[in-house]
């Protein structure tokens, strides 16, 4: 982990996973918490090393990455955390994030692991999109959703902390399939990005760019890609195939072998939405034969 300066209040922590930070008036604002425990301890030795202070926090998704330090920030430190809405709710019963990805039954135990879900903590205060105030900074909440259903990017003085709604190349190739709940708003929002003044932008995975339009425009072709290379399987069965084959099929295509159940129904995520797109589309339909859930192409 290093610490990165982008301009005289406007730094990043960067490693595995982006946690932005800003300073001003002998305030501290984190952009994000890392992980666990442990992620966010280094962080703070090292706002500590460098004298400097840490007031307030703002969580950009509800995905236990992003979040999962802000528990021991609250307990440790009393630091006021901030989110949208939606995402407080998942941060604040964070064994919602497994519930969902395991058809919204209680989850087995192999789902209630760090990855997945993130030690719980009470969210201070809502962001609202638009301008935001907190201490002395004053920031504008931009809606990405997609990854999510409702992340936000922060833009601090021209800097946008754009979270996971673009990845660093490094980061497509070795996820393959990135996570998302909605294609088509996944989309949007990288096209969003696209018109946004900023001086420079850095990813919840990635590396700080001063243009990141190449990288943008790699992770829309990545995902219309996706999305054509999937209703290409769909296509090759025209009296409908069931979703499981759908899905070996695709995750085979993509040469992926997963290799346990949170990493499938991670996948498993992202393909219902690409599919869902497909269908809204009318270019494939869901039905049930035979008590299975049967992908056809129309």
């Amino acid at each position: 982990m290093k610490l990165q300066k982008f301009t005289e209040h406007c730094f990043a922590f960067t490693g595995a996973v982006t946690i932005g930070y800003c300073v001003k008036d002998g305030k501290g604002l984190l952009i994000d918490s890392g992980l666990d425990d442990s992620a966010v301890k280094k962080v703070m030795r090292m706002l500590e090393g460098e004298g400097l202070p840490l007031d307030y926090c703002v969580i950009t998704h509800a995905h236990a990455d992003h979040f999962g330090g802000a528990h021991y920030l609250k307990s440790k430190y009393d630091i006021s955390l901030y989110a949208l809405r939606f995402e407080k709710a998942i941060i604040e019963n964070s064994i919602l994030e497994p519930i969902y990805l395991f058809n919204g039954a209680v989850p087995i135990k192999d789902l209630r692991n760090k990855f997945l879900e993130g030690q719980s903590v009470e969210v201070d205060g809502e962001l609202v999109t638009g301008e935001n105030t907190i201490g002395p900074f004053t920031f504008d909440v931009i809606d990405l959703p997609g990854h999510s259903h409702s992340q936000a990017g922060l833009l601090v003085e021209r800097i946008l902390y754009a979270a996971d709604s673009y990845f660093g190349s490094e980061t497509l190739k070795k996820h393959v399939i990135p996570f998302i709940v909605d294609a088509d708003l996944t989309v949007e929002s990288l096209e969003k990005l696209l018109h946004i003044s900023c001086k420079g932008a850095i990813p919840g995975h990635g590396r700080f760019e001063q243009d990141i339009t190449q990288t943008v425009k790699e992770n829309i072709e990545l995902h219309e890609e996706r999305m054509n290379s999937l209703l290409a399987v769909v296509n090759t069965n025209p009296n409908g195939k069931t979703f499981d084959y759908i899905m070996r099929e695709y995750l085979e295509l993509h040469s992926i072998n997963v290799s346990n159940v949170g990493q499938w129904l991670l996948f498993r995520t992202s393909v219902t939405a690409y599919l869902t797109s497909l269908e809204r589309e009318k270019l494939l339909s869901f039905l049930i034969q035979n008590n299975e859930l049967i992908i056809k192409p129309n």
